[in-house]
């Protein structure tokens, strides 16, 4: 069992455990609380039939009973805590065990079908990379993440994040605490929106317009008071026009103010509790020092502020009950709100951002320093500095799949260099050739969002990666397969334009779509223009009149291969990648074992 695995056993039972305690507490408490309304019930009929006791006497059940309520809240609290941590550790476990697919977060809302590499690589959906590292809980920690997944960073940033990773995979602690904050809040939060209402200038005068409708109140209470008092209606109807004039002239600016404020309070409180907690939590780290800087400085925390913008959005939510607008006319229920809000974005909203980005990449980090601990044997990649002599370079040693379970996955060396540049897989169908441009692929996306990679190692220059795995044609968009391909392929030539730019390329099946002749004089060109513009990239095909290509390009393109064979009847694989050209194909082979007569 790995250290991590015994950690959260540790820890899982730990809470187990402390459910048990709190479900005994809970009954007990329950029965206590049964028996003091029985009790209390008795103590009544003797008081009220025969004068037994004293009517006061009631008091001490009632007393009872309340301290028991407030005793069996704390209890419901801990039990529910305990069984949030319980699941967190739950899932943990899963994560470490290859048991985690549709436990997470999908990140099916940053799919992108034209992203040059995303839906190839298994990025977002269930049981793609975005479920196996996210741990965030809030919109931005998932954005941040998403970020890093589908733009690779440059290599000074990585590199830091290794070292914030490196220390955030130790707090343990911390990850629990963040994990089981607002665990019964509904989130919504919208966080660029949120930063853009919080920057925005004030719609609402603030100073002596604010005084008027806060003493206008008051007097709407005084004449209010005076008016069951006395039947004097005067002051009040004065004090009713003064109000509808100021809401005729300032309530549909407050509408505006209110409608834009893209959250609920409860996630705001979300927000503000992760804040806070985040300011508590002693750094070393660079990158994490500035961070706890900015949440801290000023007047009042960031997690204050939050905190008190939740407030206000709280009477922002209520704006459509009944209760609201009994208040409208009286107490100027939506212009007083409104200017409550503008008067906070008006001192806090230049922030707003900076706290939004700060806890959107923390999220991000802590999502990938988990990742990293319950992952000790996965490395960092090592980066090589990008020169003018120094070609783009991806040399990984028993590289393996992070979505495949670690029982079954078969791992392979790829080394693409100066000599060569470029690997042509070829292999017969189900042999290993895809999920291989997959791992590779998939790894290089981990290498760049700053996290551990799956393998042995990793030494490569900083890469911008495009493939060309899974394409389907589209008959909305009167769009063939082959005509995807090439597309995609063009999205691929785009890369090698950025200056500087070192692409890896993956290519699975090139120029599948078209007669054998075309494809020969099409891929042969097609690799030849990338190599030349500076890229690396591994190819695969079925159509072995492609490995010839070898030789249009030596020393440049290596072939290799996957292989099968038959046994007791059945196709078998290794997945192990073998030097040459693979000696036969399977497709017959397949096609009679499933029984058709070929």
């Amino acid at each position: 069992m790995s250290a991590p695995h015994a950690e959260y056993s540790s820890r899982l039972e730990a809470h187990r455990l402390t459910i048990q305690a709190k479900d005994k507490l809970h009954a007990q408490i329950g029965n206590c609380k049964l028996a003091t309304i029985v009790a209390g019930g008795v103590l009544a009929w003797f008081s009220l039939k025969d004068q037994l006791f004293s009517f006061y006497w009631l008091a001490l059940p009632i007393a009872v009973y309340g301290a028991l309520a407030v005793a069996h809240e704390f209890v419901l609290r801990a039990r529910a805590r305990a069984s949030a941590a319980a699941r967190f550790y739950s899932l943990g476990i899963a994560r470490i065990d290859d048991r985690w697919p549709g436990t997470g977060a999908t990140g099916e809302r940053f799919r992108d079908p034209t992203h040059v590499y995303a839906d190839d690589l298994d990025l977002f959906g269930r049981g793609c990379l975005f479920e196996l590292l996210s741990t965030a809980r809030l919109p931005m920690g998932e954005e941040c993440l998403a970020r890093w997944l589908t733009a690779a960073s440059s290599v000074s940033f990585v590199r830091e994040r290794h070292s914030v990773i490196a220390e955030l995979r130790a707090k343990l602690d911390l990850r629990e605490d963040l994990a089981l904050i607002g665990e019964d809040l509904r989130l919504r939060l919208d966080p660029a929106s949120l930063s853009a209402w919080a920057e925005s200038s004030p719609l609402l005068p603030g100073g002596a317009a604010r005084m008027a409708a806060a003493l206008l109140s008051v007097f709407a209470a005084a004449a209010i008071g005076y008016y069951l008092v006395s039947i004097a209606l005067l002051p009040l109807l004065i004090v009713f026009l003064l109000e509808s004039a100021m809401l005729r002239w300032l309530r549909p600016r407050a509408v505006r103010v209110m409608a834009g404020v893209s959250c609920n309070a409860e996630g705001l409180v979300l927000f503000s509790k992760i804040l806070e907690r985040l300011e508590r939590e002693p750094f070393s780290a660079p990158r994490l020092q500035e961070f706890a800087t900015k949440l801290r400085s000023g007047n009042q925390t960031a997690s204050q502020s939050v905190w008190q913008l939740a407030r206000i959005v709280y009477w922002i939510d209520a704006r459509g009950g009944l209760l609201a607008q009994l208040l409208e006319l009286p107490f100027l229920y939506s212009v007083q709100t409104a200017m409550a809000a503008d008067a906070w974005r008006a001192q806090c909203g230049s922030k707003m951002r900076v706290w939004v980005e700060i806890a959107g990449e923390i999220e991000a980090l802590l999502s990938l320093s988990t990742y990293s601990y319950e992952h000790p044997a996965d490395p960092f990649p090592e980066f090589v500095e990008a020169t003018v002599n120094v070609h783009a370079l991806f040399e990984g040693s028993e590289l393996g799949h992070p979505l495949i379970p670690a029982a079954v996955s078969v791992c392979n060396d790829a080394r693409l260099h100066a000599n060569p540049r470029l690997l042509l897989v070829s292999g017969s169908n189900m042999s290993g050739k895809s999920t291989f441009l997959r791992t590779l692929g998939i790894n290089a996306v981990l290498a760049m969002a700053g996290a551990p990679i799956r393998g042995k190692s990793l030494r490569m220059t900083s890469l911008l990666l495009g493939t060309s795995i899974r394409r389907v044609d589209s008959l909305q968009e009167n769009r063939s397969s082959f005509y995807t391909e090439i597309l995609r392929i063009k999205d691929v030539f785009e890369l090698t334009k950025n200056d500087g730019a070192r692409v890896l390329f993956l290519f699975d099946e090139l120029l599948e779509g078209t007669n054998s002749n075309d494809r020969r004089i099409g891929s042969e060109g097609l690799l030849r223009a990338l190599i030349e513009r500076g890229a690396v990239g591994v190819v695969t095909t079925h159509d072995l009149a492609l490995t010839d290509i070898a030789g249009s390009l030596p020393g440049v393109m290596r072939n290799v291969h996957f292989q099968d064979y038959v046994e007791d009847g059945k196709m078998r694989f290794d997945y192990r990648l073998r030097e040459g050209v693979v000696a036969k194909s399977n497709a017959l082979q397949l096609m009679r074992l499933i029984g058709l007569k070929v």
